[in-house]
């Protein structure tokens, strides 16, 4: 009988990872603890390490924001294009 993979959630993955990098258990009883094999605790908590610097990249690097209030009016307009349409493809009569 196949086992299903189990998954975890980034918030369970940080958990893991930062009680790695304090150290103040081995991974042989982190991995009794958390239940997942050592070699998954030590990538975590590489990946963890890798991506930390980002959290202090300046906003200006990120993607910027987006206007709610453009979007909602551009759905709307699609909205009344896509009605019009359907009105026009009835009538006639395709």
């Amino acid at each position: 009988m196949k086992k299903s993979r189990r998954k975890f959630s980034s918030a369970f993955k940080a958990q893991v990872a930062i009680a790695a990098i304090k150290e103040r258990d081995s991974l042989a009883e982190l991995s009794k603890r958390y239940e997942i094999h050592p070699t998954v605790i030590s990538k975590w908590k590489m990946e963890f390490l890798e991506k930390s610097s980002g959290v202090f990249d300046k906003q200006s690097d990120r993607e910027p924001g987006v206007d709610p209030e453009k979007l909602y009016a551009k759905i709307g307009q699609l909205e009344v294009e896509n009605d019009f349409l359907k009105k026009s493809l009835h009538k006639t009569g395709l």
